[in-house]
């Protein structure tokens, strides 16, 4: 069954996402697009969660993705824990008002699905995401890189499920 799965690495200052649709073998996955959607730093906190709320909406609105993968949330530096968990909440808002469900992973099961190496380092999980998607080069800039292997994840685990 054809599936549309939108990755999403959640940030403030820098969202990531990325949309593939993908089908059972052979026809396997095609990337759509990928991207950010970027806040202004200069901009009140509350004024940058409105961009991120309004920006999520059109992106669901236009993509229309049958699930969503998202980076489970883990600990950062103090200050920037606070503005993730604060855009990731955004995106969990928008999620529940679409009905649109979705999945978590950590960035270990993300290494792991893409490497099979649940340490392995950024540039060899970017370069699967490049392999896995038939890409010249690695996509850019790297919050869009992780949110495609989240999405990827998301397929590489519906397809071994029973």
């Amino acid at each position: 069954m054809t599936q549309r799965i939108l990755g999403i690495d959640p940030g403030l200052a820098t969202l990531g996402f990325g949309i593939l649709t993908c089908q059972p073998p052979p026809a396997a996955v095609q990337l759509l697009d990928f991207g950010v959607i970027t806040t202004p730093a200069k901009q009140a906190i509350g004024d940058r969660l409105c961009i991120l709320y309004d920006d999520l909406h059109t992106l669901l609105q236009h993509w229309q993705p049958d699930l969503v993968a998202i980076e489970k949330f883990f600990f950062y530096r103090m200050g920037n824990t606070i503005l993730v968990a604060q855009a990731r909440g955004v995106l969990m808002l928008v999620l529940a008002q679409q009905q649109v469900p979705y999945v978590e992973f950590t960035p270990a099961q993300v290494k792991q699905a893409l490497t099979g190496y649940g340490s392995a380092q950024k540039y060899e999980v970017q370069q699967a995401v490049a392999q896995e998607l038939n890409l010249e080069t690695i996509p850019k800039p790297d919050d869009a890189a992780d949110a495609l292997a989240l999405a990827l994840t998301a397929w590489f685990q519906s397809e071994s499920a029973p």
